[in-house]
């Protein structure tokens, strides 16, 4: 057995190191792993070969443990990162190695050669480029790395573009900007009223959980809508030359000709790829909230439109552990059922729990019909998902080991930060979970 766990020792070391060029698509945290991991786990499959002996076999166990938890494992922080490890060790690293049909991927087997010349020749006739498929993702994730890479170019070339007015008979940076600060003034929400939302949120029930979330959420919106208001008007009044361009004026008005979002808003609110964006998700969460408190609580809710999603689901068990006496809030635990429904299907709230909408699937397709995941179309990065019932249960149980355990983000940069909670989503009975896991299927409430 050792040539052939070298061998796979070698190609796990390729497809960890590998796997970094995607992005959170490939690990959430690009960790260094480095030669000296590999050397290390080289030296432990050796004595742990010297220790069995002729007539004892292999601890697959142990060496599992060892390269997903100790050696490589030891460098990873993320628990879904560390699932992913687990994934690769349980796949590579068992006794079907020894079996002459197995492949991490179609064309790359495990070689049998008598000398180290004839391993090199052989590996020497892989395929010069790798199909991302050859590291359990799919063949989309190449196109996920191209746009990456593309991004950053263009972000580097726009940051080193002079800043200053130019002459000539076009318009100026100033006087552009000057009429995109008064548009956006133009489309900017009112202001909430306070007594009349106090008013509102009364007559709802004042201390429900989903009342005291949405409270919180409000007071939020209102202080970005002073920040931006304010910050536009003086814009304006220091492009007039009224008052002195201050070091954040400034910032506004390099970022808004860029169209980026100026630093000011988005410490204080979201990140978004350009202020466009941002903008309009500025006015869909108004709306989304200015509705909840004046028209009444929605039938689904946007995902993607809260501040603070993980209080908005915590509010929810709240809620449902309060409707049922004799439930303990510690042993309740968030569970989901996705629906055939779209958003617009939906004609009433849940009898308990909530519906919610705007959840994108990356690294995997959904079938509809059947509900469950199905590999990605060609060149679809994202799949929109339909309406999710969460709801909380009185149990503490582990999840079926059938289901997918998805993760959800707030972003497409997968860390801790961003993390929101996990849902279980089903899939085709031909398919484990460990190929979804291996794919780094996600689910993300924003894709912008």
């Amino acid at each position: 057995m050792w040539k052939p766990i070298l061998y796979s020792v070698a190609f796990l070391h390729t497809a960890v190191q590998e796997r970094r060029k995607f992005g959170p698509l490939g690990w959430n945290i690009p960790y260094e792993f480095n030669s000296a991991d590999f050397t290390a786990s080289v030296e432990f499959v050796e004595r742990h070969l010297d220790d069995c002996g002729p007539r004892k076999d292999v601890s697959w166990v142990t060496v599992r443990y060892m390269l997903a938890e100790v050696q490589y494992g030891g460098r990873v922080t993320d628990d879904y990162d560390k699932r992913l490890l687990k994934c690769f060790a349980r796949e590579w690293f068992s006794k079907k190695m020894s079996d002459p049909s197995f492949c991490f991927y179609t064309g790359y087997n495990i070689s049998v050669c008598k000398t180290v010349d004839e391993y090199k020749e052989c590996i020497q006739n892989l395929p010069a480029i790798d199909s991302p498929e050859v590291l359990g993702l799919h063949s989309n994730a190449d196109i996920t790395y191209q746009t990456n890479t593309s991004a950053e170019v263009l972000d580097t070339i726009t940051n080193i573009q002079p800043k200053e007015s130019g002459g000539g008979s076009g318009a100026t940076r100033e006087s552009i900007v000057y009429k995109l600060a008064q548009d956006m003034l133009d489309k900017l929400p009112p202001n909430y009223v306070p007594h009349e939302v106090t008013s509102r949120l009364l007559k709802m029930g004042a201390m429900n959980p989903m009342n005291i979330f949405l409270r919180q959420e409000v007071d939020r919106m209102q202080r970005i809508i002073n920040v931006v208001r304010i910050s536009l008007t003086e814009l304006k009044l220091a492009i007039d030359g009224t008052i002195i361009m201050s070091e954040n004026l400034r910032d506004a008005l390099d970022n808004i000709f860029d169209a980026r979002v100026p630093n000011l808003w988005r410490k204080i609110s979201w990140e978004s790829s350009t202020l466009g964006f941002w903008f309009t998700e500025l006015q869909e969460r108004n709306k989304q909230f200015n509705s909840w408190v004046f028209i009444g609580r929605p039938k689904t809710f946007w995902m993607t439109g809260f501040f603070n999603p993980q209080g908005f689901l915590t509010a929810m068990r709240q809620e449902v552990t309060r409707a049922n006496k004799g439930w303990a809030l510690d042993r309740v635990t968030l569970t989901n059922k996705v629906l055939k429904h779209l958003q617009d299907e939906i004609t009433a709230s849940p009898r308990e729990g909530v519906y919610v909408h705007g959840l994108y699937l990356e690294g995997a397709g959904w079938d509809k019909k059947n509900t469950h995941l199905i590999e990605s179309s060609a060149k679809v990065l994202f799949t929109a998902l339909p309406v999710i019932h969460m709801f909380a249960i009185n149990s503490t149980a582990p999840v079926d080991p059938k289901l997918y355990v998805c993760p959800v983000y707030k972003k497409p940069r997968r860390t801790d930060l961003n993390y929101i909670t996990a849902v279980a989503l089903p899939t085709m009975k031909s398919q484990s979970p460990d190929h979804w896991i291996m794919r780094g299927v996600a689910l993300l409430r924003d894709i912008k």
